[in-house]
């Protein structure tokens, strides 16, 4: 896969991660005025440990993503859209 490729790989993970952070989280944003660099907890984006839960269930629904630890807002893959497009274009390339 060439860099051109990639990069629109990686556009369109983070476009489907904004749109299912809208949908699952009833976020009352557009997908694109989500920063994809900006924490998902706290000062961020200000999601809670509920929030944390219901990305971590769409995100095994949609893309077979599963998170293991007890505090789900604590795993690293789950900081921002970034980290969480990280993860699934690395699982994708696995399968």
């Amino acid at each position: 896969m060439n860099d051109e490729e990639r990069l629109a790989r990686r556009t369109a993970a983070v476009d489907e991660v904004q749109r299912l952070l809208v949908e699952h989280l009833l976020l009352e944003v557009e997908p694109h005025d989500l920063d994809p660099d900006a924490p998902l907890f706290g000062s961020g984006h200000g999601l809670d440990s509920i929030d944390a839960v219901e990305v971590a269930v769409a995100l095994e629904n949609r893309f077979g993503v599963r998170m293991h630890e007890s505090r789900v807002e604590s795993v690293p893959h789950l900081r921002t859209i970034n980290t969480i497009v990280d993860l699934v274009l690395a699982r994708q390339e696995l399968a």
